[in-house]
């Protein structure tokens, strides 16, 4: 039985003086036992062959890989490990450091420890240079108003004058607007200003700012803001820069003032004012010759609606959506 023992062993590669001490020391029953795992690898030595040509293919060009020259394989000399066991020897590389940012921040902290902890009052500094700063910007300011106070404050004064009157006004015209009144000043009006643009044509457009300004002296006047003989005053400047500075004809220059004492005078003047602009403007048209006439016929293309007119309209337009949407408000309270 030993002897069969050593011969699987030689023919297995092993040498002779390990067969004889495996002999030696080992006992019947384990012999047996090495027998059988022997003969179990002879009959998968083609299979066992073709994986150990291949591991050594996966060995050598593992190593050329790697870059070992000669002169280094010669000073490790010859390893008894099997060649199917080889490539089991190489050396695994490092896990990389992970998080190194945070392993040199702490290496900074650590190395300059010294200075955070002189710069233990930073909060108190900054919040000095804050205040100081402040103090800085309140001294800037008060030299500005030292200087410039009291028309700044005019100024604001003035513009806050002007919103609550632009506000006042407009709840007035809301809650107030008599819109009978205004409709009768838009019919006297557009009347004298038909009568002077049948008499000489574009002279609506060729005087808006007279128009605009008459209104509003008309609406100064029955608003009590200008007294009775200022407002005449007014009136005769206006015909009379009309007539002598922009050297209009009559018709033309009494426009404004006939249109707007039409417009809120009393009945009586209303009546007179328009039957004397009507006559005015029969004689001025009668003492044209034919000739005069067809030179005079000029076309409108683009006719301006005084502004006075809009307003009016524009006011009606909102006291009448006011009342309805009061009327349909107080309607779905009731429902």
């Amino acid at each position: 039985m030993v002897s069969s023992l050593e011969e699987v062993l030689m023919l297995q590669g092993v040498s002779r003086g390990t067969v004889s001490f495996c002999c030696l020391q080992t006992t019947p029953k384990l012999l047996y036992t090495v027998i059988a795992l022997l003969n179990l690898s002879t009959v998968n030595l083609d299979l066992e062959k073709k994986l150990l040509v291949d591991t050594r293919f996966r060995v050598c060009a593992g190593a050329n890989d790697d870059g070992v020259d000669e002169a280094e394989k010669e000073a490790r000399g010859e390893s008894t490990l099997p060649e199917r066991f080889r490539y089991l020897t190489k050396e695994a590389p490092d896990p990389p450091v992970r998080w190194p940012f945070f392993v040199a921040a702490a290496f900074l902290l650590y190395a300059w420890r010294a200075v955070l902890f002189e710069l233990r009052n930073w909060r108190k500094a900054a919040f000095s240079i804050v205040h100081f700063v402040g103090y800085l910007l309140k001294l800037v300011l008060a030299l500005i108003f030292h200087f410039l106070g009291d028309p700044v404050t005019s100024l604001i004064r003035c513009i806050e004058t002007a919103l609550y009157s632009i506000r006042a006004f407009y709840s007035g015209i809301v809650a107030y607007a008599p819109v009978p009144e205004l409709t009768a000043i838009i019919m006297l009006a557009s009347a004298v200003l038909s009568i002077a643009e049948a008499t000489v044509p574009n002279s609506i457009n060729s005087q808006t700012y007279l128009l605009t300004i008459s209104g509003l002296i008309g609406y100064a006047a029955v608003g009590g803001y200008i007294s009775e003989t200022f407002f005449w005053t007014l009136l005769v400047g206006m015909y009379g820069f009309s007539r002598f500075i922009k050297k209009r004809d009559n018709v033309s220059s009494a426009l404004p003032a006939a249109a707007v004492l039409a417009a809120v005078g009393e009945p009586w003047v209303r009546v007179l004012v328009i039957a004397s602009y009507l006559a005015l403007a029969v004689s001025h048209h009668s003492k044209k010759t034919h000739s005069e006439r067809k030179d005079e016929v000029v076309v409108v293309t683009d006719m301006k609606l005084p502004l006075p007119l809009l307003g009016v309209a524009l006011a009606i337009g909102i006291r009448l959506a006011a009342k309805w949407a009061g009327y349909r408000h107080l309607t779905w309270k009731i429902v």
